[in-house]
């Protein structure tokens, strides 16, 4: 598979040639699912877009049977970006259904694959996006990141992944699940190629009211040269599998020979940012979700009255998975419940973010997991809290709004891919990609 950057260097008469041939290879591996549908009708480098990025006259279903038909009357503006810099929109691929799960079982069109081994979930949400890329189907693919649905897909799936600082991407003609969390991302072949996609799709946007309205760029060719001070987490890592531990060693080696400073550090227990994370997102999921009553939006299920018409759409049109976080966030709003739960889920979430600041006072990046181990296999997270309880390690940058980026370092006995994460102060993007570059040449890990 050809990069992103060598893609933009393609005839008009070369990339057309490119896709269609793309075309060919998705349609002769439909056991993977990772694309519900290709349109390789536009003009420009193909890049596949996760199901709930809107593209006009495209279905836009978030994986959900409710929204089964609907047709979006507009571009994101992460869509009109790519347009205007000679990209287009290639297909949909898969997801979690409305963004809510880390392994892409709960979608309505059924779950991806791991193009690395079958037998192992590709991640979530983003699922489809990063199998879609790390199977050569894709050059490179937009996801979305609530709670770790780029990094962690990407890690399962050996590619990189970058979830930017919240409001450097637009988030208009994003379905969204939890606003205050919810940000669009690259999902690539390499660190370059996700810093030239990123260039591309951030910026300003008048329709976002939570956008940052910043348009500085980061250096495409990047500045892997720059010595760095790194934090690594050691007492952090008490939770993570050996495989995620030993990936961490070599990381750290990685760095320490590439010249950059490494100290450490300590960070909060986890186990704050799962509170804050799922009271806080189940609690906008709700609201967010509201819309979907079959009269505003979704498909129907006529009852006898309009109450019962209501009850029978949301029954019949969301899964188990939505149907749960509705519930929760229902409850933590609920009369007797907010200041028990959701004011101190936002108090906590302040004391995360300012732990993030204090660390980044005296470094530039932090080194961190992302996940507990490698992809699990299907069936292995089939309770609800083993499944909450894997995003321990991506959440807490959602919660502090900081870019984030996910990079394979090594393959276990199994050949299943290990990655890990950099972390970076808000709106430093460019430093980021100068420590995720540096550390990808050094391990030489190839999608």
């Amino acid at each position: 598979m050809i990069t992103l950057k060598e893609a933009l260097t393609l005839s008009k008469a070369e990339l057309q040639i490119f896709k269609d041939d793309l075309k060919t290879q998705i349609e002769a591996n439909p056991e993977l699912n990772a694309y519900i549908d290709v349109n390789s009708a536009g003009d420009g480098v193909p890049i596949a877009i996760k199901d709930n990025i809107q593209v006009k006259d495209w279905s836009v279903t978030s994986g959900s049977n409710i929204l089964q038909g609907y047709i979006a009357p507009y571009n994101a503006t992460v869509i009109n970006k790519l347009t205007n810099a000679g990209l287009s929109a290639f297909g949909r691929v898969n997801m979690d259904e409305f963004a809510m799960g880390s392994t892409t079982e709960s979608s309505f069109y059924g779950k991806t694959l791991n193009p690395i081994n079958a037998e192992y979930v590709p991640g979530g949400s983003s699922g489809g996006s990063a199998a879609a890329v790390g199977a050569g189907l894709a050059i490179a693919a937009l996801g979305s990141d609530t709670g770790g649905s780029i990094r962690q897909p990407a890690a399962f799936c050996g590619i990189v992944g970058m979830k930017p600082t919240y409001g450097r991407v637009s988030r208009y003609g994003l379905g969204a699940y939890a606003s205050s969390l919810d940000q669009i991302g690259p999902m690539t072949q390499n660190v370059e190629d996700a810093a030239i996609l990123y260039d591309i799709i951030s910026g300003s946007c008048e329709k976002d009211s939570t956008n940052a309205q910043r348009d500085e760029k980061v250096v495409p060719s990047l500045n892997a040269e720059r010595k760095l001070t790194i934090a690594i987490l050691p007492k952090y890592l008490e939770s993570a599998s050996q495989d995620v531990k030993d990936a961490y060693a070599k990381a750290i080696e990685a760095l320490k020979s590439q010249g950059h400073t490494i100290v450490e550090h300590e960070m909060l227990d986890a186990k704050f940012d799962i509170s804050a994370y799922y009271i806080t997102a189940t609690a906008e999921a709700t609201t967010n979700l509201a819309r979907y009553d079959g009269i505003r939006y979704g498909n129907r299920v006529d009852g006898k009255n309009l109450e019962e018409t209501f009850i029978k759409t949301r029954s019949e049109g969301f899964g188990d998975e939505v149907k749960r976080r509705i519930m929760l966030g229902n409850f933590v709003l609920s009369s007797g419940y907010y200041e028990a739960y959701y004011v101190k889920a936002q108090k906590t979430r302040h004391i995360i973010k300012d732990a993030y600041a204090k660390i980044f006072e005296e470094v530039d990046l932090i080194l961190s997991p992302i996940a507990p181990g490698v992809a699990p296999k299907f069936g292995e997270l089939s309770k609800p809290m083993d499944m909450y309880l894997s995003d321990i390690y991506s959440i807490s940058v959602n919660l502090a709004g900081l870019p984030a980026l996910s990079l394979p370092i090594m393959k276990n006995a199994d050949g299943m891919p290990v990655g890990l994460q950099l972390i970076a102060p808000a709106f430093d993007e460019q430093t980021l990609f100068d420590g995720s570059l540096s550390l990808e040449r050094e391990i030489g890990y190839k999608v």
